[in-house]
C-alpha cells in the first residue's frame, strides 16, 4: 500500500481542484457549461439507464442543478445499474435479493428472519450471516450504513425504487470508510415518476401476503413521493414467520432555480421468528427443520440449543427454535434533509444532515442482544463542472462526519415460557465516529480519453467499554474490557477510460479501500461470548480492475471486467459453536481475483436475454491459525487455502419475451436460472457445502385502462425453484477444532455434525400479484 506521507501532495492537489476549476471557468456563461460525454453502453463504466440531462438526480425530486453529484455519472467506476423496467416492476420482488442478482459480483445469503438478506460484493461480507458489512449503502444520496459500518436490508422494499446502482471493488476514495467491497446506491421513485397513486397486493406460498400503497405528485415548487407496505408470511421453515411494515418518504421544495431542499424519511418495524441453523448432516435429513416444535418429540434432524435451566449456570436444557421462542423485534428510523445551492451555472454546493436509529431486541439462540444505536451524520460537498488547464473537467470535494452512540446488553437465554431472558452477561457503552474528507477530479485529456483521480482521508475512533459477568454457584464476577482506538486511513484511486466511439469503452482502475473494526467485533472473543477482542486492525485492500464495455452489434450490450485485489488484515468472521456469537479476527494477507461478465441481448423482436456471471477466487496468502483445546495448543498454516463462504462460480441467465405490439401487447414472461458453486465453510477447507442451480418462471401483463377509474393494471406471477431443489441458502463459517489429546485437527465428520451453520434455501414457491395505478 502507498505510504500516507506520499499521498499528501496528491491530497492537496485534489482538494484544490474545484477551486482551480472555479477560477478557470469563471468567465463561462451557463450556455457554455462543459459536460463530459457519457458512454452509451448499459452496464459498467456508466450506470445502466443513467439519468439524462433532463432527469432528476439522486435524492432530488426536482430538476437537477448545475453540477450533479458524482455518483450519478461515475466515470471510470465499475458499476451496474439495476433498473425498474424489466427487473423490478414486472415481478413479485419479495426481497431486495430478488433483483440484485442481475448485477455481476453480487452474492446473496438468507439473513436472520423474514425478508432479511445479507449482500456481498465480490465476496466481501459473504461470510456474514446477519448484518451486512464491507460496503456503503446510500438511499437517494443519504447514508443507510451506520457509522459502525452496519447495514441491514429489512427496511428495503424493492417496489419503492426506480433504480439501484451497484459499485464494485474498493470504493473508499468515493464513499469513505467501510467501502472495501463496494457500494449500493438506491434511487427512490419520485413524484414525477409516479404522478398519481398506486395500490398493490401480492400473495403466495407459505402464507406470504403483501399490501403496498404508493402516491406521488409534483406541483409547482413541491414534489413528494410516499411508499408504504405491510408484508407478512409464515416462512418455509419451522419458526420463521414474520411481519414487517415500511414507510419511505421523499419530498423536495424548490423555491428558486438555484436552491433545492430535500427531505428523506424511512421507518421500518420488524417482528420475525428465527429458525434454527442446522449442521450439514441435519440439513440433509431435515432441511426445513419441520416437526421441531419440542425437543422431547422432535423429528430426526432437528437442531436443539442448550439453555441454562436457571438462565445463569449449571445444567443445560435442550430446546428447539420454537420451544425457545427465538425471535427478532427491530426498528429502524432515518430522518434526513439536504440543501443544494447552485453557486453559479457550473458549481453546486450541498449540505445534508440526518438522524438514524437502529433499535434491536433479539432473543435468539443461546444469548439475547438488546441495543439502541442512535447515530448522526453531516456532510458538505462542492461539485464543479468547468475547465482545468483548458481541458473539460469535473471536480468534487466533500467533508463528512458521523457518529453513533451505542448502548447494548447481552443476556443468557432461559428455556420455556416464551422469549425469557436469563442472567445479564455483557454490557456495552461505546461511541464510534468518523471524520474525513474526499476529493475527486475527472479530466478529459482528449475527446477519447478521460482520467480520474480521487482520494479520501478519514480519522475513525472507537471509545467504549464492555463489562462481562461470569456467574456460578459461588457468585458473580465481572471483568471490564476498554477500547480506546483511533484509526487514520488514506485511500487513493486512479482510473483511465478510453472511448474510441460511443459504443466502446476500455477502462483501467487502481483503487484502495479500508474498513475499521466495528464496536461489536471488539467485544466478542474467540469463545463466542462477550469479552476482549480490542486489538483488531483496519482491513485494507488494493484493487486492480481492467475491463471493457461495448455494443458489438445492434441489440447486444456486453461488459467484461477482470479484477485482482490484495487484502491486508482482512476481517474473517466465523462461529465458534452452536448458538454462540460470531467472532472476528484479522487474516494478515489474502488475495481476491476474478472475472465479471454482464450482457443484455435483444436478439429478436420482443426477445431479450440477460447474463450476469462471476468467477471469484479468494485465498489466504499469509495466515497462521492457532487453535486450543484444553491444555493443548497447535498452529496451522492456512496459506493457499480458500477463504470460507465464497463460491468460485455464480450465474444468473434469463431469457424472456414481451409481445411488442397488437392486442396482446404488454404480455410477457421469462425463464431464468440462478446457479452457484459450492464453497468451503472452514479455514482448513475440510467441509464444503454443495452448490445449486434453480429454475424460476415468470409471466406478467401490463396494460392501460383508458375507460376506468384506474389508469393502468399490472399483473404478474412467478414460480420459483420450479424443480423443488433442496439447497443451502446460507452457511455460517465454522471454526476448526483440534483433538484435546493429540492436537490433530478434527476432520470433515466433526464439522459436518456441528450445528449453528445452515439455513436451507426456499423450496418451490409461487407468488402472484397485481398493481393498479390511478
Amino acid at each position: 500500500m502507498p505510504s500516507r506521507s506520499a499521498m499528501r501532495p496528491a491530497a492537496w492537489l485534489l482538494a484544490a481542484a474545484p477551486l482551480a476549476l472555479s477560477g478557470a471557468a469563471s468567465a463561462q456563461t451557463a450556455s457554455k457549461s462543459v459536460t463530459l460525454e457519457e458512454l452509451a453502453v448499459t452496464g459498467e463504466g456508466s450506470a445502466q439507464g443513467q439519468a439524462g440531462a433532463g432527469a432528476s438526480g439522486f435524492g432530488v425530486a426536482a430538476l437537477p442543478g448545475a453540477a450533479p453529484l458524482v455518483i450519478e455519472r461515475p466515470v471510470g467506476q465499475v458499476v451496474t445499474a439495476v433498473g425498474r423496467e424489466g427487473t423490478i416492476a414486472n415481478r413479485p420482488a419479495t426481497s431486495i435479493g430478488t433483483v440484485l442478482l442481475d448485477s455481476p459480483g453480487v452474492t446473496l445469503r438468507q439473513g436472520n428472519g423474514g425478508r432479511d438478506v445479507v449482500i456481498s460484493i465480490r465476496g466481501n461480507n459473504a461470510r456474514a450471516t446477519g448484518v451486512t458489512r464491507n460496503m456503503v449503502v446510500l438511499e437517494d444520496g443519504f447514508p443507510v450504513t451506520q457509522p459502525d459500518g452496519a447495514s441491514r436490508f429489512d427496511l428495503v422494499d424493492p417496489r419503492a425504487y426506480s433504480r439501484i446502482d451497484v459499485f464494485r471493488g474498493p470504493q473508499s476514495a468515493l464513499f469513505g470508510n467501510y467501502a472495501t467491497g463496494g457500494a449500493l446506491a438506491f434511487r427512490t421513485r419520485t413524484g414525477r415518476e409516479i404522478d398519481g397513486y398506486e395500490i398493490g397486493v401480492d400473495a403466495g406460498s407459505f402464507g406470504y401476503l403483501s399490501h403496498s400503497f404508493t402516491v406521488g405528485r409534483a406541483s409547482g415548487p413541491f414534489e413528494v413521493s410516499l411508499f408504504a407496505s405491510d408484508v407478512r408470511g409464515n416462512g418455509y421453515q419451522d419458526n420463521s414467520s414474520y411481519d414487517t411494515q415500511t414507510i419511505n418518504l421523499l419530498a423536495s421544495y424548490t423555491p428558486s432555480p438555484d436552491n433545492r431542499f430535500t427531505v428523506k424519511v424511512i421507518n421500518n418495524e420488524l417482528t420475525a421468528n428465527i429458525p434454527a441453523r442446522s449442521s450439514l448432516n441435519q440439513f440433509r435429513i431435515n432441511p426445513y427443520q419441520r416437526g421441531c416444535d419440542a425437543a422431547a418429540s422432535a423429528a430426526p434432524g432437528c437442531t436443539t440449543f442448550g439453555l441454562f435451566a436457571n438462565g445463569a449456570f449449571g445444567p443445560r436444557v435442550p430446546v428447539t427454535a420454537t420451544e425457545g421462542a427465538f425471535r427478532r423485534n427491530d426498528r429502524r428510523t432515518i430522518i434526513a434533509g439536504r440543501w443544494e445551492h447552485d453557486i453559479d451555472a457550473q458549481t453546486t454546493w450541498r449540505v445534508q444532515v440526518g438522524f438514524d436509529e437502529r433499535n434491536y431486541n433479539q432473543p435468539f439462540y443461546t444469548t439475547s442482544g438488546r441495543g439502541s444505536l442512535p447515530s448522526y451524520f453531516v456532510q458538505t460537498d462542492l461539485t464543479r463542472r468547468g475547465e482545468l488547464f483548458g481541458l473539460p473537467a469535473v471536480g468534487y470535494v466533500a467533508l463528512a462526519y458521523s457518529t453513533v452512540d451505542i448502548a447494548a446488553s447481552v443476556y443468557n437465554r432461559a428455556p420455556y415460557g416464551g422469549a425469557r431472558l436469563g442472567a445479564l452477561i455483557g454490557l456495552q457503552d461505546t461511541v464510534q465516529s468518523n471524520l474525513g474528507g474526499r476529493a475527486r477530479l475527472e479530466l478529459e485529456l482528449a475527446p477519447q480519453w478521460t482520467a480520474v483521480a480521487g482520494i479520501s482521508a478519514e480519522q475513525s475512533s472507537i471509545l467504549g467499554r464492555n463489562r462481562t459477568f461470569a456467574i456460578s454457584a459461588a457468585g458473580t464476577t465481572s471483568a471490564v474490557a476498554l477500547a480506546d482506538r483511533s484509526f487514520l486511513n488514506v485511500a487513493p484511486e486512479l482510473a483511465l477510460v478510453y472511448r474510441p466511439d460511443p459504443n466502446w469503452a476500455l477502462r483501467g482502475r487502481v483503487a484502495t479501500g479500508y474498513a475499521t473494526p466495528s464496536f461489536a467485533s471488539l467485544f466478542v472473543n474467540a469463545t463466542g461470548l462477550p469479552g476482549n477482542n480490542t486489538e483488531l486492525k483496519t482491513q485494507e485492500n488494493l484493487g486492480f480492475d481492467l475491463g471493457a464495455d461495448f455494443i458489438p452489434f445492434e441489440g447486444m450490450r456486453l461488459s467484461l471486467t477482470g479484477f485482482y485485489e490484495f487484502f491486508r488484515n482482512e476481517f474473517v468472521t466465523q462461529s465458534p459453536g452452536a448458538g454462540l456469537l460470531n467472532y472476528t479476527f484479522n487474516a494478515p494477507a489474502s488475495e481476491h481475483r476474478g472475472i465479471e461478465v454482464g450482457a443484455d441481448w435483444a436478439f429478436a423482436p420482443g426477445w431479450n436475454g440477460r447474463l450476469a456471471y462471476t468467477f471469484d477466487d479468494q485465498v489466504y496468502t499469509d495466515y497462521v491459525e492457532q487453535i486450543s483445546a484444553g491444555s493443548v495448543t497447535a498452529q496451522f498454516d492456512r496459506a493457499g487455502r480458500r477463504i470460507p463462504g465464497v463460491p468460485a462460480h455464480q450465474l444468473l441467465a434469463r431469457v424472456g419475451y414481451d409481445v411488442p405490439a397488437g392486442p396482446l401487447a404488454g404480455l410477457g414472461g421469462f425463464a431464468e436460472v440462478v446457479a452457484q458453486d459450492g464453497y468451503f465453510v472452514d479455514n482448513a477447507n475440510f467441509l464444503k457445502v454443495p452448490g445449486f442451480a434453480i429454475l424460476n418462471l415468470n409471466v406478467h401483463y401490463a396494460a392501460p385502462l383508458p375507460n376506468g377509474a384506474a389508469k393502468r393494471i399490472d399483473l404478474y406471477a412467478e414460480l420459483r425453484n420450479v424443480l423443488d431443489a433442496t439447497y443451502v441458502g446460507s452457511a455460517n463459517p465454522l471454526a476448526n477444532t483440534i483433538n484435546a489429546t493429540t492436537g490433530a485437527q478434527n476432520g470433515r465428520a466433526v464439522l459436518a455434525g456441528t450445528t449453528g451453520s445452515i439455513f436451507a434455501g426456499p423450496p418451490r414457491t409461487f407468488v402472484a400479484g397485481m398493481k393498479l395505478s390511478f
